[in-house]
């Protein structure tokens, strides 16, 4: 039986890719194996978003010939889409494909050899329609990923995402229910809604992100419904309706904020202002207090001043999110925002990421202390010397001891202390 190994790097959409290539991969006869080992099959899913992105997939993929040079290298995603030359120049490499066509991977790999190559990248620009992929098994996990939409029109002045991924193209409501209710079938209890724009979802048709809510709320088996991140001006009246009605979305928000800096909102194309992003966010607590609020938040956007930067860590304080991941700007060729003479220094990005750091740190920290003593439901995912760790519906990692086997159970804790980044329980 032949072999095949995958590496996945960057968003959740990528991982769902992944897992929906090894499906296809199974299907076709292949053995699944770890990417340590030696396989007949290399794929490597890329990622792009930043420069450390690029550097990583390119390490990854050298590393699959030294495994076995007689392997069938193929690359896809974000960094094989925008740098399909650059990939194909690494030695080893016998296919790229970015991001299009992965539904034909088992032929396209099955029609190269291991001293061959093939470059099928196309202009994703082009691209109108959503291609198909599903998953209706995850090994080792207990939350599935289910892919709704690609491709983003938002085009900020930092990201290269819209040119990797094309525009915005949404999954057939049809096809969505049908995979949620596979899962569910196969034991499946919290779904994570995922896309690289999913508040983009339903654009142009006749659906959108809270009618395909009400649906889902409607699937047997399927307790928990996550959404990953989300744009603030997605979260109008009717997707309010959404929130407030659902019996299993789960009290997790994803809201990207980028800065707390209207200046720097604007030379970064967002569209929306600091004000509005915290109406937003009063909106959600109104109706769900207990509610995550998480983000992401970028130092060091070219232009950003000394006091755009205090706006920005000032608006952050006032917010108190659940936890945010902190990053520090990227060059991205193409993009314009790479383009600007007004780079801010790598020393003073360093500084600002460790403030910002520490400042998130203590909202979570403080976030996580209102919640002891309470009793909180907690899928559990995976377990080790008797203490197993899952997570609660608003995303806080919990661990309790059990004697028995856990893991894909959804069980109320009794919370009984905090390290200040996850939670500690007893089963109840």
């Amino acid at each position: 039986m032949k072999r095949a190994a995958f590496y996945t790097l960057g968003c959740k959409v990528n991982q769902y890719e992944t897992e929906a290539m090894a499906e296809l991969f199974r299907k076709s006869g292949y053995e699944i194996c770890p990417y340590d080992e030696k396989a007949d099959v290399y794929i490597i899913n890329t990622c792009s978003v930043t420069g450390m992105s690029d550097r990583k997939s390119r390490q990854i993929i050298r590393r699959a010939k030294k495994q076995n040079p007689d392997a069938v290298v193929a690359v896809c995603g974000c960094y094989a889409q925008t740098a399909a030359d650059d990939v194909m120049s690494i030695n080893g490499v016998n296919a790229v494909i970015g991001t299009q066509d992965r539904s034909g991977i088992v032929r396209i790999v099955e029609s190269v050899t291991s001293h061959s190559a093939y470059n099928g990248v196309r202009d994703i620009m082009r691209c109108r329609e959503f291609e198909e992929l599903s998953v209706t098994r995850y090994e080792d996990r207990t939350r599935a990923f289910i892919k709704i939409q690609d491709g983003c029109s938002q085009f900020c002045s930092y990201c290269i995402i819209p040119y990797a991924r094309g525009p915005v193209r949404s999954r057939a409501e049809a096809d969505i229910i049908a995979e949620i209710k596979a899962l569910a079938e196969n034991g499946f209890k919290e779904i994570i809604l995922t896309g690289i724009h999913v508040a983009s979802y339903g654009s142009g048709t006749d659906t959108n992100l809270a009618g395909l809510l009400a649906k889902i709320d409607e699937i047997d088996g399927i307790e928990r419904v996550r959404m990953s991140s989300i744009e603030p001006m997605a979260i109008d009246a009717a997707f309010m309706d959404a929130v407030r009605n659902s019996r299993k979305l789960c009290r997790h928000f994803h809201l990207s904020l980028q800065s707390g800096c209207d200046e720097t909102l604007k030379r970064m194309n967002r569209k929306y202002t600091s004000a509005r992003y915290a109406e937003i966010v009063s909106e959600i607590r109104a109706v769900r207090p207990e509610a995550a609020i998480t983000t992401d938040i970028m130092v060091g956007f070219p232009g950003e001043t000394d006091a755009e930067f205090s706006q920005s860590l000032e608006f952050v304080k006032k917010i108190k999110f659940a936890d945010a991941h902190i990053f520090k700007y990227s060059k991205r060729r193409g993009t314009p925002a790479a383009k600007r003479a007004d780079q801010v220094d790598p020393r003073i990005k360093d500084e600002r990421s460790k403030l910002m750091i520490e400042e998130t740190a203590k909202s979570r920290a403080e976030f996580l202390s209102r919640f002891a003593g309470t009793v909180e439901p907690v899928l559990f995912e995976r377990g080790e010397n008797g203490i197993y760790e899952g997570k609660t519906d608003n995303y806080i990692t919990v661990s309790a001891p059990s004697e028995n086997d856990v893991s894909g159970i959804i069980l109320p804790v009794k919370i009984i202390g905090s390290d200040g980044v996850s939670l500690m329980g007893e089963i109840v």
